[in-house]
């Protein structure tokens, strides 16, 4: 499975915001962003020259970091969001957050993008009874989630839980039983992500 194995906290201070790459940690005085404030290698402190090309192209490396995404998934999802019907940035967000390690996020049955990829890859999960091992497996509505019967990483996914206060309105979860539902698919009001869509749109519109 190919991944970004790249530093995390350095991509959240490239972006010049949280990103929640490292789930707990982000919340801390530990968290790269609070630590040093400016982007990482030897001109991060420089006066970084502002383009319309620079903000569309920053708005869609924060996307993709966000979700974890590599650069040729990105425009696959791209590419699938632009022959739907409805507006493409609102179509692209939401086939992002229909991701099966993104909704376990959401859940809060993991801490972060990183860790519920590699519990969906050991096969922690199932989706309607059936063992999903693909970390961007599309959910879709009334989709059940439950985990699977005495898997070793329950202590992780209720430690998970404790992090987690609010649950989207599109989702169901039952965090001591362990199980979810995915109601209907998110309303752009309802996704969080602190990105503006329409840069990347007019980044691949070019």
């Amino acid at each position: 499975m190919a991944r970004d194995s790249g530093a995390q906290c350095k991509q959240c201070r490239r972006e010049g915001t949280k990103l929640f790459l490292k789930g707990e940690r982000c919340l801390t005085d530990k968290c790269g962003v609070e630590r040093r404030n400016y982007p990482p290698g030897d001109h991060g402190r420089g006066r970084a020259r502002q383009s319309e090309y620079r903000l569309q192209l920053r708005e869609k490396q924060k996307a993709r970091r966000y979700y974890g995404v590599l650069e040729k998934q990105f425009r696959n999802y791209y590419d699938k969001a632009s022959r739907q019907s409805g507006v493409t940035g609102e179509n692209l967000l939401r086939m992002l957050e229909s991701r099966f390690d993104n909704v376990l996020v959401r859940l809060g049955f993991a801490a972060s993008r990183r860790q519920a990829r590699q519990m969906i890859r050991h096969g922690h999960w199932r989706v309607n009874g059936r063992r999903v091992n693909i970390p961007s497996y599309q959910l879709r509505t009334d989709d059940v989630i439950t985990m699977k019967p005495s898997a070793p990483v329950e202590p992780v996914v209720r430690d998970a839980t404790e992090l987690t206060s609010v649950v989207p309105a599109w989702l169901q979860a039952d965090h001591d039983g362990l199980t979810a539902k995915v109601l209907r698919l998110p309303e752009r009001s309802e996704i969080t992500t602190p990105v503006q869509e329409q840069l990347i749109v007019e980044l691949y519109s070019k």
